[in-house]
């Protein structure tokens, strides 16, 4: 299932991240820290929920007795009970969320695309008895029809790195994060979407700030005049859903067990965070070929 190999580089990735953040933290926490620390460490716990992400495993209490508490007892000895551990869960919230955004995320190389994914938090017929989420989750409309629960927000580069992600309610559109200009700090170049970001304006400001923004027409849009590279590109779009894919049936971020804000938030992140610790990513192969006295090619 998941090898000591494994547990060992994300444990140290981690760690060392923790310990650079405590660190940072330490002059601006108010009042003093505790004085009693806990049995695990928050290094441990962060690494068993990303290790959860990539076991396999539906059930985070039957990972957690009878993985982790049994097989895994050189790497982690001093392990807590199952409802001890989720209450440390919560306490490593904060650092998990920056880690998944600092440390986590890859560079753009002037190739991105961008979608957006439904997060169902229950079935269609349980919405109006769902009350976990009440008040802050909402419906919304896919290609696959109405669901509750949220989006989630991605744009990844060619090699499959996620170059950052945001979590918004599922009735917002798909173009609000980027109108507020939180998603595509650090994106430049050309930047690839589906038919549901077409907007004059949308791909005008873009421009001004250095991405060039290209989308699909829709059927009642008149054909536009565009490079044969754009084309190619847009019809290789699908590797950011093959991404999307493996977010929800490998690293399982979406599911409909969850019991409180927080375990939805920390499920999605360590997600997030496990997905780039996959040794394969999905990736578009091409490469670049110029003869003699000719323009540039770009050959798939």
């Amino acid at each position: 299932m998941i090898t000591a190999d494994q547990v060992t580089t994300i444990f140290c990735v981690v760690d060392e991240f923790m310990i650079e953040f405590n660190h940072s933290i330490l002059n601006h926490l108010i009042g003093n820290p505790p004085k009693r620390k806990p049995t695990m460490s928050s290094s441990e716990v962060i690494t068993i929920q990303i290790l959860f992400q990539l076991s396999g495993v539906r059930c985070f209490k039957w990972f957690y007795i009878n993985y982790v508490q049994k097989h895994l007892k050189n790497e982690f000895p001093k392990t807590v009970s199952y409802n001890r551990f989720v209450e440390l869960q919560k306490t490593v919230l904060f650092p998990l969320a920056v880690f998944a955004k600092t440390c986590c995320l890859g560079k753009c190389t002037g190739i991105s695309f961008i979608d957006s994914t439904p997060l169902r938090v229950c079935k269609n017929k349980r919405i109006y008895n769902h009350k976990v989420f009440k008040g802050i989750a909402s419906v919304g409309k896919s290609t696959m029809g109405y669901f509750y629960g949220f989006k989630l927000h991605i744009v990844i580069n060619e090699v499959g790195a996620i170059l950052d992600f945001q979590i918004t309610q599922a009735n917002v559109d798909d173009r609000t994060p980027i109108k507020k200009g939180n998603l595509l700090k650090k994106i430049w170049g050309k930047l690839y979407g589906d038919k549901g970001y077409v907007s004059k304006a949308l791909a005008e400001a873009l421009f001004s700030d250095g991405i060039h923004f290209v989308t699909g027409i829709r059927k009642n849009m008149k054909n536009q005049v565009m490079s044969l590279y754009d084309k190619i590109m847009l019809r290789k779009r699908s590797v950011i859903e093959t991404i999307n894919d493996q977010l929800k049936n490998i690293c399982m971020i979406e599911h409909s067990r969850h019991r409180s804000f927080h375990n939805f938030i920390g499920n999605i992140l360590a997600g997030i965070i496990a997905y780039s610790f996959l040794p394969k990513k999905p990736a578009i192969k091409f490469y670049y070929f110029k003869p003699n006295n000719s323009n540039q090619l770009l050959l798939f």
